[in-house]
């Protein structure tokens, strides 16, 4: 998928007949995925399951990797926007539960293993994920701006840093440790990243040289 946005296999949204087989074939991807992983993925076998023709599929996605792209990219568009509480521990809070919540559901979170999977097979997917994630980073990243802009962290603090620091720990558990994911581990998550920002842990390392000549 061209990392600009410009129109590829699989982009094109028009509305009727187009955007319903496209729904239906993104839809079979996600179902395939959850239930197989990456490495039983067929074209074939997601036209079948969207009751879709074959050559529909393979004229308007190709590849597996580019209907995954797709995927990744309408996964994105459709995910919930952040939630403003009015504090920065309040908003880290929502986004780790809505990771958590994510990553424990049977369905999502076999699918996201098995996307993530993907990503290491292929460039072209792998550079789809990040494009997802750089996504969700970016649609929360502004409550640690409100909070810069309330005086609860630093100036300088990297906006982006605080969010992956929120999730990074839920997928260590979904992929790697296997502990249970549960509610106080989201929270923990998000008040140990709510902390570390107010401390000054996640300022930009040029803003610190900027602080410490100031201080001269």
């Amino acid at each position: 998928m061209d990392p600009e946005g410009s129109a590829g296999p699989g982009t094109v949204r028009p509305g009727g007949r187009t955007a319903r087989v496209r729904a239906a074939v993104l839809r079979a991807a996600e179902d395939a995925l959850a239930e197989q992983g990456f490495a039983s993925l067929d074209l074939a076998d997601i036209a079948r399951r969207a009751d879709v023709g074959r050559t529909t599929v393979y004229r308007r996605w190709g590849t597996l990797h580019n209907l995954l792209s797709d995927l990744l990219r309408d996964m994105a568009e459709q995910s919930l926007p952040r939630t403003n509480t009015g504090s920065l521990v309040g908003d880290l809070t929502a986004n780790a539960k809505l990771v958590r919540r994510t990553l424990t559901d049977p369905r999502q979170g076999a699918l996201f293993k098995a996307l993530i999977a993907a990503a290491t097979c292929d460039t072209r997917t792998a550079e789809a994920l990040q494009r997802f994630y750089d996504a969700r980073i970016k649609e929360w990243a502004p409550c640690v701006q409100r909070a810069i802009d309330r005086g609860e962290v630093p100036e300088g603090t990297d906006t982006h840093e605080v969010i992956r620091a929120v999730s990074a720990p839920l997928y260590y558990r979904l992929l790697i440790s296997g502990d249970p994911l549960d509610r106080t581990t989201a929270e923990r998550a998000a008040e140990a990243a709510a902390a570390a920002a107010s401390a000054g842990a996640f300022v930009r390392a040029n803003r610190r040289r900027e602080q410490r000549d100031d201080r001269g």
